[in-house]
């Protein structure tokens, strides 16, 4: 019953966020990278922390150093749905927020690599996250199915807290309830990609202490080749990958050849769906199964991705790109005039510093010979 009472109470919230973000021009415009076409509201994430502040207070303030790490990256998130926040602002709280799920983890004996390699995956995470919400539904139904494979997997390995991950995805669902639609009443914003993912990420992270299977890493499978190979591209081209771009292969998909967002974002889910399937049959095998099943399912996934998105390249307009590549190749004709007009100055060769000693004079000169100097 109280799940109920949650969710009405969650749906009630949200309907009165979207109306104060109205009021406040709490709003995203589309450019021409966007993939929506009218103005709409952002920063409805905000629901997913509303729903971590009711696990918490329901169940004697479980996990204190983690829900004081994601209330740091919700505040420094939302500021900057609201105002914008300096980038290394941004970054610090984010480094500082791992710092507290690591110390809920309670893994600092490891070596310090690990926390590095844990700072980098959760930031590439809450970056794969926010990047997704540009397409309606696609946020709210791979969680719904990420949290869905989560949540069956704890009911037999008891790694978390069953209801932490029940008001997540209550959270999600009211949130899918306005987004998941032709044209969207709302978007997750910052705060929603970085609350979701780092919630998400915290139930692996003991899903994957407790069980030792990396192979759960899988679980996102699907936004991990898409953020992966969209990445390695735009580096081998010399882009900046924090820049926003159209060239992921879901917003092509959508926005270039044509399909509705829902069904890019059903289809996305889908696989998804397959792919933790496998992973929760594959982890009862031996390590040697694991990897080899990581190995293929991934390269697979990947050619096939990497043919797809060809093709389009190859078959379609991509808008932005044109614009893209004339600024590139500006950038890099700026590049060449500089490094040529380097080499045309001529070089100055210094000579080393020649110290003058005054020669004495004339009558002391005389009287420096008659003393035999």
């Amino acid at each position: 019953m109280i799940y109920i009472f949650t969710l009405i109470f969650l749906l009630a919230l949200e309907f009165l966020y979207l109306k104060i973000a109205d009021r406040f021009n709490i709003i995203d415009k589309p450019n021409e990278r966007s993939s929506h076409t009218k103005v709409t509201i952002r920063g409805a994430g905000i629901v997913f922390y509303v729903a971590a502040i009711i696990y918490f207070i329901t169940n004697d303030f479980e996990y204190p150093w983690f829900f004081l790490g994601l209330s740091l990256l919700t505040y420094i998130s939302f500021l900057d749905d609201i105002r914008g926040v300096n980038p290394t602002a941004r970054l610090t709280v984010h480094f500082a927020s791992v710092l507290l799920m690591v110390y809920e983890f309670g893994v600092f004996s490891y070596p310090w690599y690990y926390l590095v390699l844990a700072f980098v995956f959760t930031i590439g995470v809450i970056n794969a996250y926010n990047f997704m919400d540009g397409i309606n539904g696609m946020t709210a139904l791979c969680t719904l199915v990420m949290g869905g494979l989560l949540l069956y997997v704890n009911t037999t390995i008891n790694y978390i807290e069953q209801d932490f991950l029940i008001y997540t995805l209550l959270g999600v669902a009211v949130f899918g309830f306005f987004n998941f639609r032709k044209k969207a009443a709302c978007f997750a914003g910052d705060v929603g990609p970085a609350v979701l993912s780092f919630m998400l990420l915290f139930a692996l992270g003991k899903l994957i202490l407790k069980t030792g299977d990396f192979t759960y890493v899988l679980f996102l499978g699907v936004y991990g080749i898409e953020i992966g190979w969209s990445v390695a591209r735009r580096v081998y081209q010399g882009y900046h990958i924090f820049e926003p771009h159209r060239t992921f292969l879901l917003h092509m998909l959508s926005n270039e050849v044509g399909y509705s967002s829902l069904l890019v974002s059903v289809a996305y889910g889908l696989v998804q769906l397959v792919l933790g399937t496998a992973v929760i049959y594959i982890v009862q095998f031996g390590a040697s199964v694991q990897w080899s099943f990581a190995i293929v399912i991934l390269s697979v996934l990947s050619a096939f991705y990497l043919v797809l998105k060809q093709y389009i390249f190859n078959n379609y307009a991509i808008k932005g790109e044109m614009e893209h590549a004339i600024r590139r190749r500006r950038i890099q004709m700026v590049k060449a005039r500089r490094k040529q007009r380097s080499q045309l100055i001529p070089e100055v060769k210094l000579v080393k510093e020649v110290k003058i000693i005054e020669m004495p004079k004339k009558d002391k000169r005389e009287d420096l010979l008659h003393t035999g100097v």
